[in-house]
């Protein structure tokens, strides 16, 4: 048994990284008080650090939605799937071409292309969404603040990321029908 609420053990578990980012940077703060040329280095590189994985951790928080929409996300070994009740599949984010987020069936949806023009349509509240921050963090050029940004803003009417080098699908179909 809990000592702890539940809704309170849920804000405490949802804010965990901002929280041991804050207690590190804390740490730092007290090694730098100490003093020294040695303690002191020691505790501004924490600082430094805290303060770094703190804006991610700030960044990765956005992506924690209530859960509301059916289905699971997935992301394994550079494969991310969405298996929901009426759609969903699986692709590599090697092939993934363009990220862009938006409103179907009154609900916001990651919507993910390849190069070879499929689409897949991942729920922002679907369980296991907040997998998806460390996933796209790995795209080539991706601006995680900007990722971010649309997603507490609103649905993009343009691309939140695209591939660099690599034209969008219908550009390249334009190109071979002419």
């Amino acid at each position: 048994m809990s000592m702890l609420r539940p809704e309170v053990s849920a804000l405490l578990t949802r804010w965990r990284e901002v929280i041991a980012a804050g207690c590190t940077a804390l740490v730092g703060v007290w090694l730098t008080a100490l003093g020294g040329y040695f303690l002191g280095t020691i505790g501004v590189v924490m600082i430094l650090i805290a303060a770094a994985w703190g804006l991610i951790a700030l960044r990765r928080l956005q992506f924690f939605r209530d859960v509301s929409a059916p289905g699971i996300v997935e992301v394994d070994e550079g494969q991310l799937g969405y298996f929901g009740p009426s759609f969903g599949g699986v692709l590599a984010l090697d092939d993934l071409v363009e990220l862009r987020l938006s409103d179907l069936h009154n609900t916001r949806q990651w919507r993910l292309k390849t190069r070879a023009g499929e689409v897949l349509l991942i729920p922002t509240t679907a369980t296991g969404a907040e997998k998806l921050f460390d996933a796209f963090a790995t795209l080539p050029g991706i601006d995680m603040a900007a990722v971010t940004v649309a997603l507490n803003r609103g649905a993009a009417t343009l691309p939140i990321w695209q591939r660099p080098g690599i034209a969008p699908i219908h550009k390249q179909l334009d190109h071979e029908l002419s």
